[in-house]
C-alpha cells in the first residue's frame, strides 16, 4: 500500500472532504494537503502540519496516523490483523490503515486507499461494512450467517437524507447487511453504470467489535478513461517539502 487519502467531516454540514494524501516512498513517508482542505472554512489543519501548502516528510509514520494502528505488543493484535484479513508479515501500517479506515471515536477523520489497477486494468477494493449500528437485530443475525465468498449487491439509496450517493449492501434475499463507505459511493455509482462490480464477503468476524464485523471485497475492471478519486478536491496543494 503506497498511497492513502484522509477525509475530514465538517461538524456543521456533516459533509466529508478529502483533505490530505499520505504516501510511502522507499523508507520515508510524505504528507500533503489536497484542495479539499479549502472546501470548508472550519477546517484548519491536522496535528502539527499547520501549513496547507507544504509537503511534509518523515522517516517515521506521522503520529496522527501511527496512533490509529493497534500496536503489535497488544494481546489482541493477532485478532486485529485477522479481522482485517491481513497475513502476519504483511501487516505494514499503511496496509492496516487502508483496511481499518483509521477511525477513532475522538475525531472525524477516516483514511482510505487510492485503488491501484494491475496491467489489465483490474482492481480490488477491501472495505468494512458501515452503518451496522443502525441495522435491526434480525439483519445483524443474518450477517452472522454469511459465509466467505458469498455474493453481496449494491443498491442505490437515493432517498438517504445523510448521503444522496448512499449504496446499501444487500444479500440476494434481499437483506440489508450494511452500507458501502461514503468515500467509495460516488465513484462506485459511476462504475456501476459502465461495468460489473462484484462484491463478496472477504471475512466475517462474529466475535469482533461491530465495526469489524463484515469485511467486503469489490472487484471490477476499470472502464477506459475511468479513474477513482479524480476530482479537483484530490489535487495536492503542496509547493515545498519540509521536515515534519
Amino acid at each position: 500500500m503506497k498511497s492513502l487519502y484522509i477525509a475530514w467531516q465538517d461538524p456543521q454540514t456533516r459533509l466529508w472532504h478529502p483533505v490530505g494524501q499520505l504516501n510511502k516512498q522507499n523508507d520515508s513517508y510524505t504528507f500533503a494537503y489536497t484542495q479539499g482542505a479549502l472546501a470548508s472554512p472550519r477546517f484548519m489543519c491536522l496535528g502539527r502540519m499547520r501549513d496547507l501548502r507544504h509537503r511534509y516528510v518523515s522517516r517515521e509514520l506521522f503520529p496522527l496516523f501511527s496512533n490509529r494502528v493497534l500496536i503489535r505488543s497488544r494481546p489482541e493484535y493477532p485478532d486485529y490483523i485477522s479481522w482485517l484479513a491481513v497475513e502476519p508479515g504483511q501487516d505494514d501500517p499503511m496496509q492496516l490503515l487502508a483496511r481499518s479506515g483509521g477511525r477513532r471515536a475522538t475525531d472525524e477523520l477516516c483514511v482510505y486507499p487510492r485503488p491501484e489497477a494491475n496491467a489489465d486494468g483490474e482492481i480490488e477494493l477491501f472495505f468494512l461494512s458501515h452503518g451496522l449500528r443502525h441495522l435491526s437485530q434480525s439483519e445483524l443475525q443474518h450477517i452472522n450467517s454469511l459465509k466467505i465468498g458469498d455474493l453481496l449487491f449494491l443498491r442505490p439509496e437515493d432517498d438517504n437524507a445523510k448521503d444522496r450517493f448512499a449504496l446499501r449492501l444487500e444479500t440476494d434475499e434481499p437483506v440489508t447487511v450494511g452500507y458501502c463507505p461514503r468515500y467509495l459511493n460516488r465513484d462506485l455509482r459511476r462504475a456501476l453504470d459502465q461495468t460489473d462490480v462484484q462484491i463478496t464477503v472477504e471475512r466475517l468476524n462474529v466475535d469482533a467489535p461491530i465495526q469489524f464485523r463484515l469485511l467486503c471485497r469489490a472487484a471490477l475492471t476499470l472502464p477506459v478513461g475511468f479513474d477513482f478519486f479524480a476530482g479537483d478536491e484530490y489535487l495536492p496543494l503542496d509547493q515545498v517539502a519540509v521536515a515534519a
